[in-house]
């Protein structure tokens, strides 16, 4: 049986795409079932994220498996079959088995050493038993992907420092006070990163938020989120001075805090530091500012440098993630290609034990003073030998069932043995 995946990746997609390709968890649950409905595959998983859609399947046929994977994704999501062309990625068996260990130790995620991608992997997993979609290869796949990523997270650093400019925003903040629960955070401005770095600073407990905008009720509807108050640019002064930390993402053109305006404010505050983070481009906040008494002010590029010496970092310590990987991707497919020799052995095992007692039972026929534990001494003595006959063949079955060309030497051992294959070669 071959283990197949199918799909695509914020490395291969742009998110217009990517959005095109996204399954709900009710669409996912009916590919599940289209999938293995006609029984062309055996077992199938599906995970799909912000940053990929990848199908997982098992099949004894990949090259005829492998457009009913595409043909799935085009039937349960709005991606285009040129589109999806262009963007997909086809792997098989340890190529697979490589993709799924390292999307689950985050060595393939956007920001590498994130961690929601573990909680990911594992709910599409959970989703495919609740299915009845997975079988022991998957399982084992699935369960081993797991290990893996725990494996990655703990014995490397790959989760080293904060990885993005609103996580390394808030660790500033954290530096610059002893408890953040007490602390009132100004947000200027309705950018992305701002709606971030407030998103992480209520996490961690600020007890009060604050957004200013030209539209008053784009403010409102930001602050909303975080059960805040929305304020139009009339207000700033008063909430300057209210505040402990400011987070600055607008659209202006040129700065719109300088010394000037800000002096007579932190006159009115006297001994309260107040932490500054001007994630703009242009920057909102004149760096004269950095100059008076009692203010930190970091811009975007103090960030940006952080979160690239964390990466490097990050960078660094996947590779010996990778190792980590290799290791898996080689024990599983050792355990595979024991599942491919398992009939073969199962076979010969059950054709030698057939012989073994129909001769017992034709000696003993005539063998009348054979006593109950005589009996029992041929039998174990018997067994024995049979064991150690087939002792061999079967470490030498198991280990050519890894070999390329593995599937020849199998046959030659049905052939010289006249097995036939007995029950299911996965169970």
């Amino acid at each position: 049986m071959h283990v197949i995946a199918v799909g695509l990746s914020h490395k291969t997609a742009p998110v217009e795409q990517r959005e095109k390709a996204a399954l709900t968890d009710r669409a996912a649950r009916d590919l599940l079932r289209s999938l293995t409905a006609d029984g062309a595959v055996s077992e199938a998983a599906v995970l799909s994220t912000c940053n990929r859609t990848e199908l997982y399947a098992v099949s004894g046929d990949p090259a005829a498996t492998e457009p009913r994977l595409v043909e799935a994704l085009l039937a349960h999501t709005r991606i285009s079959a040129p589109e999806l062309a262009c963007a997909s990625y086809v792997h098989r068996d340890d190529r697979a088995a490589a993709q799924l260990f390292r999307v689950t130790s985050s060595l393939d995620s956007m920001v590498v050493g994130e961690s929601e991608i573990q909680g990911q992997v594992r709910g599409a997993w959970e989703r495919a038993v609740e299915e009845g979609t997975v079988g022991p290869v998957l399982n084992q796949l699935f369960r081993r992907a797991l290990e893996t990523g725990k494996r990655v997270r703990s014995e490397t650093r790959i989760s080293t420092g904060p990885a993005s400019v609103s996580t390394v925003a808030v660790a500033v903040a954290s530096r610059a006070f002893d408890d953040l629960r007490s602390r009132r955070v100004l947000v200027i401005g309705a950018g992305k990163m701002a709606e971030g770095t407030m998103l992480n600073l209520v996490e961690q407990g600020v007890d009060e938020v604050v957004v200013i905008n030209r539209t008053v009720s784009t403010a409102r509807q930001l602050a909303a989120r975080v059960g805040g108050r929305g304020e139009g640019f009339d207000r700033l002064p008063a909430e300057l001075e209210a505040a402990d930390i400011v987070i600055s993402s607008t659209n202006a053109p040129h700065a719109i805090l300088d010394r000037a305006g800000l002096e007579p404010v932190l006159a009115r505050r006297p001994e309260r530091p107040l932490v500054i983070i001007d994630i703009s481009v242009p920057r909102d906040v004149h760096p004269a500012i950095a100059e008076l008494p009692g203010v930190v002010l970091h811009d975007i590029d103090d960030l940006e440098r952080v979160v690239e010496a964390n990466m490097d970092e990050r960078r660094r310590e996947a590779l010996l993630g990778e190792r980590i990987v290799r290791g898996a991707v080689e024990g599983f497919a050792e355990w595979r290609s024991g599942l491919a020799a398992a009939p073969a052995i199962r076979s010969l095992r059950d054709r030698a034990e057939e012989i073994r007692l129909t001769e017992l039972a034709r000696v003993a026929a005539g063998w009348e003073s054979l006593s109950e534990a005589d009996r029992e001494r041929l039998d174990v003595l018997t067994r024995g030998i049979v064991n150690k006959l087939l002792h061999e063949p079967t470490v030498r079955a198991r280990a050519a069932a890894r070999e390329t060309e593995g599937h020849r030497h199998l046959e030659s051992l049905r052939h010289l043995f006249g097995l036939e294959l007995t029950g299911d070669p996965t169970a």
